[in-house]
């Protein structure tokens, strides 16, 4: 009997976040590539986050990618060495997806990838601006960060990643966004919807309880809310609605979360996976409010045949923190309003 061909995995993707792993595995279950993709994991050093990226690479391999664990973050020495170990792969490969498109480690490694095709992953609302960046020409900065002046360092890195994620004819290499964010990809970018065709068909539906949960949100921990405000929102949205979970944001401090639980009963879930796939495990309430963020976005694709209502609480100018790059509030309600017309939320 003949061996079977070895296929060969000529796509690398570059993955910081479990929410990343979760739309490559999407994007490569959508173009029938998961054989084809192997996962280059670079985890932060946050502890939730790597437990979420730990378990998000086993379902990755369960769904046919290979995936690899590297640690580019512990020094600048282990940064430089991890760049050196992926060479090989960023050179052999025609393919790069990249999960995070401002990470300054990636775009650091751009320049050592010599690709015919890139695509770029949902790394939540972020997908928002950098497609409004790209599209405007200007420099890849995170929206919830305030300029910190000027570094030629990280201009360079910039500049070279703006012109990587803009389609080339002279170089004839094309460019993908894969998302499910409201966006408009700029003229010649594919756009390709990722409507959570493998989350669904792989987990669910969930057992629903006739309750009513929260969804938190890390914008304390970035800096742009404030947090007593914040915990009189929850307290608020709590009463009103009679919840009675809290799904944890994997970067929400454990110090926060404990006031929470202590001042308004709330049980805190800290999922071991993306939400996504959380809520499709179940059980989960009928009811799930949530704040500005990803999920409004992609929680109802994700439970369109489940008949879960999915709410969106306001996040008021006077919760914001002095400071927050001037049009912050702008963006979240733009966040807000987009789910609340493309999904019906109320």
């Amino acid at each position: 009997m003949a061996k079977k061909r070895k296929q060969k995995r000529d796509t690398l993707a570059l993955v910081e976040s479990p929410a990343q792993v979760l739309n490559v595995i999407e994007w490569a279950h959508h173009h029938d590539a998961l054989r084809q993709t192997r996962l280059a994991v670079l985890p932060p050093r946050e502890a939730t986050t790597r437990l979420q990226l730990e378990t998000m690479a086993e379902l990755a391999r369960d769904a046919g990618l290979a995936a690899s664990w590297y640690e580019p973050r512990k020094s600048a020495a282990s940064m430089v060495a991890v760049a050196w170990e992926l060479f090989p792969r960023l050179t052999k490969a025609t393919r790069l997806v990249i999960g995070d498109p401002f990470s300054r480690f990636v775009q650091a490694v751009l320049p050592l990838a010599d690709v015919a095709e890139v695509v770029v992953v949902d790394d939540g609302t972020a997908t928002i601006s950098f497609i409004a960046q790209l599209t405007r020409g200007d420099r890849l900065t995170r929206w919830h960060l305030a300029d910190s002046g000027r570094d030629v360092l990280v201009e360079a890195l910039s500049d070279h990643a703006r012109q990587f994620f803009t389609p080339s004819r002279r170089d004839g290499r094309r460019v993908e966004v894969f998302t499910s964010m409201p966006v408009q990809a700029p003229e010649g970018t594919q756009q390709t919807a990722n409507t959570f065709a493998w989350t669904r068909s792989r987990f669910g539906p969930p057992k629903l309880k006739d309750t009513a949960d929260v969804i938190g949100t890390s914008l304390v921990e970035t800096g742009v809310v404030d947090a007593e405000r914040y915990l009189a929102g929850v307290q608020a949205v709590t009463a009103r609605f009679g919840a009675g979970r809290y799904f944890a944001h994997r970067r929400e401090a454990d110090a926060k979360l404990a006031r929470i639980a202590a001042e308004t009963g709330l049980k805190v879930v800290r999922p071991d996976v993306p939400l996504e796939i959380a809520v499709r495990r179940g059980p989960v309430s009928r009811l799930m409010v949530s704040y500005p963020s990803t999920v409004t976005h992609t929680l109802p694709l994700v439970l369109a045949d489940t008949g879960i209502e999915l709410a969106v609480a306001d996040v008021p100018s006077a919760w914001l923190n002095s400071g927050v790059p001037v049009g912050a509030g702008d963006f979240l309600e733009s966040v807000t309003s987009s789910a609340r017309r493309r999904h019906g939320l109320r």
